[in-house]
Order: structure tokens, then C-alpha cells, then sequence
């Protein structure tokens, strides 16, 4: 069961949508993967432990793939779980910050907290989104999620500031009518080969206690726009298919 069709425009100044196979520095794929358009929607409306994911139908290109490289330092340092953060909140455990920098004296050697990396991003990005809900089971509330998602939408509301790939390149929306015609995508043709699908199974609850699982697609631009096949399609590579292929 699934619920209507909605379209968001989407931008912003900076994306990096990260190739997997980069595994020190990040080189992003020329468009936005299915996996960053789903957090999109995300961000603006999500129910912990209820019935349905985003499914994106479809992303149409509006303003041509640009990169620009950019060097930054990045903490070497995972940021800490939310238990650990509820820990030092109610002081059963001493806080320990995440050092950016220092030398031997406040790390215990000469390695500094933080490292220097190079990133290949987008820049001036532009995407028309095109999702419906899909639920799992139950869809008796299909209609009252998509007034919900609509009505917020509409407003600019989210949980958390959408962004493009990276939490500090953020993503600024508009909810635009599905049902009407818009201006043409940017016209371009691209075979891009295997895409990063999704880093979770969208038929279990994305919640906390999620475990990772990968999917790829092979993914074409044609005409500026990129049909994404839906999650159950067997044209989606989950990993255990690949590894056992």
C-alpha cells in the first residue's frame, strides 16, 4: 500500500552524496542517491516504530553537476551515542570531550584529534523530488500521514535542518503541486553505473537500533531525470545478493 505522490524542491550551496568505495576521501556521485532524498523527507515527517518509509520515485535535475574541491580538517572522533550523552547529563559518568586538536600533554601522544581530508563536493545544487509514503503493513492512515506531511511542508517545518549529503551542507525546500506540470530538468544524459540505494532494509523500522544494510541499483540520468525503481524491485542489488552472486 502506498500514499500520493508528493514533490519537493530541493537546493543548496554545497552537497557531497559519497561514493562507498571512497574510503578516506570523499568523492561524491554527480547527483543526489535515493538514500539522501529519502532523509530529505526525513527530516520534514517521520514517525519512530510506525509502519512506512519514503519511497522516491523519481529526481529530476535542475542545475547541471558541478564539483569544487574543498580541503578540511574533520575530527578523527566519533560523536558519542545518545546513551553516553544521557550519562554525562545526569553526571553517572565524567564527561570526555572530543579533542579537535592538542599535542602529547592532552592526548597522551603527538597525534592530534583531528586530520586533514580532501573532498570532492557539488556546489549550486538544484533537484525536484518526487515520494510517496509505502507502508508495511497497516495503511488505514495513509490520508491523515500525507495531510500531515503536506500541511508541515507547506510551512517549512522539519525535525532537523534536511541537508545534501553532509549535515553541514544543509538543504532548503519548497513543497511543490505533484500534479501539475513544472519547467523542464536540465537536459543531460548519464550512465553512472552502480548507486549507493540505501544504507538500511526499508522493510524494518529505521529507528535507533537499526542495523546497516546496503542496496545499489544501477542508476541512468536520461533527459535530466533519474527514475529510481521501487525498494522491493529486483533490479535493487541488496548485499547479501551481491556477495552470494
Amino acid at each position: 500500500m502506498r500514499g500520493k505522490t508528493h514533490c519537493l524542491e530541493v537546493w543548496g550551496e554545497f552537497a557531497c552524496f559519497t561514493r562507498p568505495e571512497m574510503k578516506v576521501e570523499r568523492y561524491s556521485y554527480p547527483v543526489i542517491t535515493p538514500s539522501a532524498a529519502r532523509g530529505i523527507y526525513d527530516a520534514i515527517y517521520w514517525k519512530k516504530s510506525h509502519g512506512f518509509y519514503w519511497q522516491i520515485e523519481k529526481i529530476e535535475i535542475l542545475a547541471p553537476p558541478r564539483y569544487i574541491a574543498l580541503r578540511r580538517n574533520e575530527v578523527k572522533d566519533k560523536a558519542p551515542s545518545e546513551r553516553t550523552v544521557l550519562g554525562w547529563r545526569d553526571g553517572k559518568v565524567p564527561i570526555e570531550p572530543i579533542w579537535a586538536d592538542g599535542g602529547r600533554d592532552l592526548l597522551g601522544s603527538d597525534q592530534k584529534g583531528r586530520t586533514q581530508r580532501q573532498t570532492m563536493a557539488l556546489k549550486d545544487v538544484r533537484y525536484r523530488l518526487h515520494a510517496h509514503l509505502r507502508f508495511r503493513e497497516d495503511a488505514s492512515e495513509a490520508q491523515t500521514y500525507d495531510a500531515q506531511f503536506e500541511r508541515r511542508a507547506s510551512h517549512g517545518k522539519c525535525f532537523y535542518q534536511p541537508y545534501l549529503g553532509c549535515r553541514e551542507f544543509p538543504a532548503y525546500f519548497e513543497l511543490l503541486d505533484a500534479g501539475i506540470e513544472h519547467a523542464p530538468p536540465y537536459t543531460f544524459n548519464l550512465d553512472i553505473g552502480w548507486m549507493l540505494y540505501d544504507v538500511f532494509d526499508l522493510h524494518q523500522a529505521n529507528d535507533s537500533h537499526a542495523l546497516a544494510k546496503v542496496s545499489l541499483f544501477q542508476a541512468r540520468v536520461t533527459n535530466g531525470v533519474m527514475p529510481i525503481p521501487l525498494f522491493d524491485d529486483p533490479i535493487v542489488r541488496k548485499v547479501e545478493e551481491i556477495i552470494h552472486a
